[in-house]
């Protein structure tokens, strides 16, 4: 589907989808919970869709209703379906694979084709080194992954940290007389790993860990408990509204945000504040607005790749040289996003370039309208969306159903349709 983005002022008070992080792990661990669970409000966008399906199969019986998910979980080992095709979806594929391993039956994973392109070779030679069995190519789907988990001493370099958080929620469901000790000399995405380990925390799942994530130990044999509670809102799908406010000048008022909640990606704020804009919070609720010229900086991403294409279409409209950096982690997501965005902001007249780790954005304060390509990837269609209302002219953008694996709505809102009216 391709969709014309007209110029306009974007203003309003929307409703944040709930958090995709967040459901994917309540997903996950209700599956391999005994007993059940309610997970009031989760995201419903295709990534979810593609989690439930996973988790099904693995033998959770979901029951759907309009705002919660009741999950029947089967305990501790996966029973051996088929092959889990997880659609769109890395989240899922990297912490079902080594939940997955915790059986002894060999289950097989594959995807979409840009699942295809995304390796989880880190992950896979650590789950081998802890007595997995592993058959994949060049660490791609389809992958097959076949337990015991034995424990044991592993290195894991983390580019993503879902490597890392998916062998710390799944550790604690091995062998009683197993333990898994993680070496980590390299992580990027730190808050994801504090996000995760908050679940371990409200499980009271023992582990140790040095204070820099550099190193953890968790004994094997601990059971999850049933999970029940309220999705927080997703900062990850936040950023697209609140930049499209900065752009055009807003105010946008966004709900059901928790300032508190450990997403990394409520870092944005941060940021818009530092390149301008006014950031007002009122509980759950924040509002961005601007009043004067939008600021050029340098801006450390590392935390935070996800924020790159929405922080690249708000720099084109500061005159400045801006510079996206410490981000390299950013070219191995659904597309090379450094590569991507200086291309498709390139035929709407910016100036852009890319360094191996790093985006530099030669704002001029407006763009040129045109025809742009989405590449398939979310969130290079919720960034290109957001430029759009500022530029010049319209702006055509190729292939907008991608929006959907995590913000359903947000291209039909930056379109033209009338934002939620939020108590």
């Amino acid at each position: 589907m391709n969709t014309i983005i007209t110029p306009r002022h974007f203003s309003g008070s929307i409703h944040v989808p709930a958090s995709k992080s967040h459901t994917i792990r309540r997903l996950l661990l209700a599956t391999f919970t005994k007993g059940t669970s309610f997970i009031d409000f989760p995201l419903a966008s295709l990534d979810i869709r593609s989690c439930i399906k996973v988790c099904t199969e693995l033998g959770a019986k979901i029951i759907e209703e309009s705002e919660r998910l009741t999950v029947i979980g089967r305990g501790r080992h996966a029973s051996p379906p088929a092959v889990l095709d997880v659609g769109n979806s890395g989240t899922t594929l990297f912490l079902a694979l080594a939940f997955a391993a915790l059986g002894t039956e060999p289950i097989a994973f594959t995807g979409d084709e840009q699942i295809k392109r995304r390796s989880a070779a880190p992950l896979l030679n650590a789950l081998s080194g802890l007595g997995v069995s592993v058959s994949s190519e060049q660490g791609c789907v389809p992958i097959t992954v076949r337990g015991p988990w034995k424990g044991g001493s592993v290195v894991l370099s983390c580019p993503t940290s879902q490597y890392l958080s998916a062998l710390l929620l799944a550790a604690p469901l091995s062998p009683v007389d197993t333990a898994t000790e993680l070496e980590i000399p390299f992580l990027n995405e730190k808050p994801y790993i504090d996000l995760t380990l908050s679940y371990l925390n409200q499980q009271n799942i023992d582990y140790k860990a040095a204070l820099d994530y550099s190193w953890f130990y968790i004994p094997g044999g601990a059971h999850y408990q049933p999970l029940n509670g309220t999705v927080p809102g997703d900062f990850s799908s936040a950023a697209f509204p609140a930049c499209a406010a900065a752009i055009t000048g807003g105010p946008v008022t966004l709900f059901y945000l928790d300032p508190h909640d450990r997403q990394g990606d409520k870092y944005i704020f941060t940021l818009l504040e530092q390149m301008g804009c006014t950031v007002i919070w009122d509980r759950t609720r924040v509002t961005i607005s601007r009043s004067g010229p939008l600021h050029a900086g340098t801006f450390d991403l590392n935390a935070t790749p996800d924020l790159l294409p929405a922080m690249a279409a708000v720099a084109a409209f500061a005159v400045g040289r801006t510079a996206l950096v410490n981000v390299a982690h950013a070219r191995i997501k659904e597309t090379d996003r450094i590569a991507v965005m200086m291309q498709e902001l390139g035929k709407l007249g910016l100036v852009c370039e890319e360094r191996p780790d790093a985006l530099i954005i030669h704002g001029t304060g407006s763009l040129e309208g045109g025809i742009v390509d989405g590449r398939k990837d979310h969130r290079i269609v919720m960034a290109l969306a957001a430029a759009a209302l500022g530029a010049k002219a319209p702006v055509e953008i190729i292939g907008t159903e991608a929006a959907d694996v995590t913000y359903p709505g947000f291209i039909a809102l930056a379109a033209g349709a009338v934002p939620d009216d939020c108590p």
